[in-house]
């Protein structure tokens, strides 16, 4: 974490650079799309005297409980770390807001004189993009949404590539060839983070099977067991991913270990949830904040981001930006494996489908993270050939071309897809299969 900056000085080390990014065919996408931080530190000094110091009174509004060990934690846990590096910073929450209740969440904030608000979750964008046009005067960021306006821009920090890191350590670990996905929601993201997560794997197994099981709810621990061992009993799955806001499926495994003797491996999603099933944990994802939090701050304190010119600033942190990385036991690991399952990821053996060399998998995880972690992105797992179907019920685009529920979606050899290609993704690769109970 970043320390603190000296009283009276901002520090533009979050002070990002914008770049064009994203393929054509997405009617909303931004014109300018923020990747990662600038390596360039610059200050920008403010003569106002110390005991008149100006403040930023900045606003979080979170989905779910900060206590969920999700989603929602890790935001609170970057809004903290963003707080404690400005001192002319002032903050506050509101946590269990839905998608009802937000745009009375944004107003109260509003009326207590915040001029920065922070709204978290999908659900969340339609109510911010209103109070965006209610409130000209306050500036709004929205995190996984598209819609923006003069005062009102987005940011995501994505896990499709760590979630494809665990898919390569996945498939060398089922004995089975069946994976389980416990899925809150099927929207674009995480239709994409199951695909990237089922591309890992069959870097290992082409044969590989998927199945999802969707819960209808982001906070939802009782539904996301139940769904993991209808998985394990029914699917035969033997090595589990996630997508739900608490550490239950994880504690699920642990418990299937402790009582069984049933070994049944799974990713920590978000937050370090390494605690909850040191026995089965192999890896996960975690999430910064703070990175993108920071930068935003920065900007919007020294007047470079303003009510009149967010309508084009759309943040999208990958692992190169250092927002995401691959681990289970704090926010801040690196490339963090389970010491127990690093002799299984050792001894099977892979090739590498870009240069033909045989390795391990964990050298194959490994080499991957190192290319992802480029600032020239040498490697994307979303590069064909690659072969799905739409699985939405709307119609969406794939590199342009328009396509509909239940037809052949094809990613020629070489060609990879673009930001709008992976943010409204909508179609499922053939190896997984979504299940409904």
């Amino acid at each position: 974490m970043p320390s603190r900056r000296e009283f009276l000085k901002l520090g533009a080390t979050f002070i990002g650079g914008l770049v064009i990014g994203g393929a054509s065919g997405y009617a909303l996408a931004p014109k300018q799309v923020v990747t990662q931080p600038t390596t360039q530190t610059s200050q920008i000094q403010t003569s106002t005297p110390a005991q008149t110091i100006r403040k930023l009174k900045a606003a979080w509004i979170y989905v779910g409980p900060v206590g969920d060990l999700g989603w929602s934690h890790a935001h609170d846990v970057g809004k903290r770390a963003t707080e404690g590096a400005f001192p002319w910073l002032e903050t506050d929450y509101a946590e269990s807001i839905d998608e009802s209740k937000c745009l009375g969440a944004i107003e109260s904030f509003i009326r207590k004189g915040y001029k920065l608000i922070f709204t978290t979750s999908f659900d969340h964008m339609n109510p911010t993009y209103q109070a965006a046009e209610k409130y000209p005067d306050i500036i709004f960021f929205h995190c996984s949404g598209y819609k923006r306006r003069a005062n009102m821009g987005t940011y995501f920090a994505d896990l499709y590539q760590v979630y494809y890191i665990n898919g390569i350590m996945a498939g060398a670990l089922t004995k089975t060839g069946n994976l389980g996905y416990v899925a809150a929601h099927l929207i674009p993201e995480v239709i994409r983070h199951i695909n990237a997560f089922t591309i890992g794997a069959m870097e290992v197994n082409p044969n590989i099977r998927v199945y999802v099981i969707e819960l209808g709810s982001w906070v939802a621990p009782e539904k996301a067991e139940k769904a993991a061992d209808t998985m394990v009993r029914k699917f035969d799955v033997d090595v589990l991913a996630f997508t739900e806001d608490t550490p239950q499926t994880v504690k699920y495994c642990q418990k299937l270990y402790e009582d069984e003797g049933k070994l049944v491996p799974v990713f920590g999603h978000y937050s370090p949830m390494y605690k909850f099933g040191k026995d089965v944990v192999v890896s996960g994802q975690v999430v910064r904040w703070e990175v993108i939090y920071k930068d935003i701050v920065a900007k919007v304190y020294a007047g470079l981001y303003t009510n009149k010119n967010l309508a084009d600033v759309d943040y999208w942190y990958l692992l190169n930006s250092g927002a995401v990385d691959v681990g289970s036991t704090s926010y801040y690991d690196e490339f963090w494996v389970n010491d127990k399952f690093i002799p299984i990821l050792k001894s099977k053996k892979v090739v590498d489908k870009i240069t033909g060399v045989k390795m391990s998998a964990l050298d194959l995880a490994k080499l991957r993270y190192s290319q992802m972690k480029d600032r020239n992105l040498t490697f994307d797992p979303f590069t064909g050939p690659l072969e799905g179907v739409w699985w939405s019920k709307n119609p969406g685009k794939v590199l342009g071309k328009t396509y509909n529920e239940g037809e052949t979606v094809k990613v020629p050899r070489g060609a990879r897809l673009g930001h709008d290609d992976l943010w409204s993704m909508g179609w499922f690769l053939k190896n997984v299969t979504v299940y409904a109970p």
